[in-house]
């Protein structure tokens, strides 16, 4: 994305585009200005406590002066001493405000990127999930938040805190002397050029940090996952040796952040002591030649240290920004992404006797270089349609079309006669129940995965689903039924049993069309026909699509279509499509072996 130049704005490279630092700060803007009224109290104690921190020389310095002339009394150093004991009261209590009011604030807009991350993912279709890893979306959710957070917390706080402070302390400083206050900023263009140079190098560094956790979050993830497949090949050596590699190049790396961090802090620090140290030898001869008094280089002292501060601050918050426009820019690659299947309002749709069309459908995945399914024609009416053919002719390439999953040509995919890029995805999606492949279960109870798309569904109708997928036998056997808790990804199932469960969620939804993509593959014959007998028993006026290759489910099947190499070959009944080889040859052989 490029974004049209702005000379008030330093440009920032992010994955090869160029943005801009106020179109990256457009992204928090919104929250800023919600929340104004905390930010401006949060600001005024933090500015009402830099204040009263720079009364306290002033009040050293009456009392230095005062024994310095010898007038000092007790009741003078009493009134001296409460009037800083006072003082710092109010700055603990002013401190705790400014704390809780602005570093709660970070908090807050930490959390609004956050939904707003989600949210965004959420709407996003299958393509953007095979640009972007899991890992990834965990980084940017976890660590760049982190950052963003830390930049618009402390990051903000110091960084006005520095301004006041030094604008204030310099103020004072001039008040007691134009000329010492000169020799002791000698030393600060030093700071100013280190710390643009460093800067720019941090930004870089730092954003290999986050690429490389992005990484490491990704491969320690997929191994959890994979963690039987693992063990079964024996290759926990192997994983762990990828996985030092990976920490190894994930700590040279932050290593080398550390090392422009690590240098903008000792710059700092020397140069505000090389001002110190100036101001001892000619402030030192002010002193003995009289021209100002010793309360007054006293204060003068102490107002340098308190400018000391300010002077590793600005090395500080260079480095807090620097992180966290790196980490908005990440964050703002992400969120420009739209998804490929546009939504659109909500449109009343027509009772038509068909339910989708496919005219000419044809289909090449983003990554692919041939079509997955060509010049597909076909109408998908009530009843059970069966699809069947060789891997990877197109079957599952067609259920994720229906599914608007990826876009399609204007004109070529139509529900109930209305052009699918007409209609809003969620629109559609709300009328298909959907079991894929691979079932996809989280680590709840049996009754809550069952009730995924229906969670107000009462107990008595999620029961009913189990049994309509023949697996309520075998959940009333588990201790706790229903509140059994079945592990992370359904770990604590089989295969068949996975399946079942996937299927009666999809059962429990209820909706006008059901797909079934080869979702019955780790079930018995005899469960597999307990399961079709209840479909059948439930789909009248209603629409199943199920692919398939065992010829006891297809034989049950109103109308089959035969995919290969992305085209339909053949269609018809069970008994019209004996007549096709592949058919005919898969109908012998599993006969055979009954």
């Amino acid at each position: 994305m490029s974004v049209a130049a702005d000379p008030s704005n330093a440009p920032l490279t992010e994955g090869g585009r160029t943005t801009r630092a106020r179109v990256l700060l457009g992204l928090v803007r919104p929250v800023f200005r919600r929340h104004w009224l905390r930010l401006v109290l949060g600001f005024v104690a933090l500015i009402t406590v830099d204040f009263l921190q720079l009364t306290i020389p002033r009040f050293v310095k009456t009392a230095v002066d005062a024994l310095g002339a010898g007038t000092a009394t007790q009741p003078l150093l009493l009134h001296v001493s409460g009037a800083i004991c006072l003082v710092a009261v109010v700055v603990a209590v002013l401190r705790f405000v400014w704390r809780y009011l602005i570093i709660g604030f970070s908090r807050i807009l930490e959390k609004s990127l956050r939904d707003r991350l989600f949210n965004h993912v959420l709407r996003m279709d299958q393509p953007f999930f095979e640009r972007w890893t899991t890992g990834d979306l965990m980084a940017h959710s976890s660590n760049d938040l982190s950052v963003i957070q830390m930049a618009c917390g402390m990051g903000l706080v110091a960084a006005v805190d520095a301004l006041v402070m030094s604008t204030a302390a310099v103020g004072f400083m001039l008040a007691i002397s134009v000329k010492l206050t000169l020799i002791a900023l000698l030393p600060m263009p030093l700071l100013i050029l280190c710390t643009r140079v460093l800067s720019g190098r941090l930004h870089h560094r730092f954003n290999l940090v986050q690429e490389q956790f992005s990484l490491l979050t990704e491969f320690a993830r997929a191994t959890l996952v994979a963690i039987r497949l693992i063990k079964a090949y024996t290759l926990e050596r192997f994983q762990e040796d990828r996985f030092r590699a990976l920490g190894e190049q994930y700590v040279h790396s932050n290593l080398r952040v550390a090392a422009v961090q690590g240098l903008l802090f000792p710059i700092s620090t020397l140069v505000g002591n090389a001002g110190m140290l100036l101001l001892l030898y000619y402030g030192g001869i002010e002193v003995i030649e009289g021209r100002i008094s010793i309360g007054s280089f006293v204060a003068f002292v102490s107002y340098l240290y308190m400018l000391i501060w300010p002077m590793m601050a600005i090395g500080w918050v260079a480095n807090l920004v620097q992180r966290g426009l790196t980490s908005l820019a990440r964050i703002h690659r992400l969120l420009v992404e739209e998804p490929m299947a546009v939504h659109t309002p909500t449109l009343a749709l027509p009772q038509t006797t068909t339910v989708y069309r496919c005219r000419d459908l044809t289909f090449t995945y983003p990554a692919g270089s041939r079509p997955a399914l060509a010049a597909v024609s076909l109408d998908i009416e009530p009843g059970l349609l069966g699809v069947s053919g060789r891997t990877g002719s197109g079957k599952s390439t067609l259920c994720k079309l229906l599914l608007r999953m990826y876009p399609v040509a204007d004109n070529t995919l139509f529900f109930r006669g209305v052009d699918v890029n007409r209609l809003d995805p969620a629109q559609l999606r709300a009328a298909i129940a959907y079991v894929g492949q691979e079932p996809v279960l989280f680590a709840g109870t049996i009754a809550d995965n069952i009730a995924l798309g229906r969670p107000d569904a009462p107990r008595a109708e999620i029961e009913a689903a189990a049994r309509a997928a023949a697996i309520d036998a075998e959940i009333q056997g588990f201790t706790g039924g229903y509140q059994a808790v079945i592990g992370e990804r359904g770990i604590k199932l089989s295969g068949g049993q996975r399946q079942r469960l996937a299927l009666a969620r999809a059962l429990l939804c209820d909706r006008p069309m059901l797909v079934i993509d080869d979702a019955l593959s780790a079930i018995d014959v005899e469960t597999e026909q307990q399961v079709l007998a209840s479909i059948l028993a439930s789909i009248r006026g209603k629409t199943v699509l199920i692919v398939s290759h065992r010829i006891n489910v297809l034989r049950r099947c109103d109308r089959i279509v035969l995919f290969d190499a992305g085209r339909i070959v053949a269609r018809g009944t069970h008994r019209d499509l004996l007549v096709d080889p592949f058919y005919r040859a898969m109908a012998d052989k599993q006969e055979s072996h009954a």
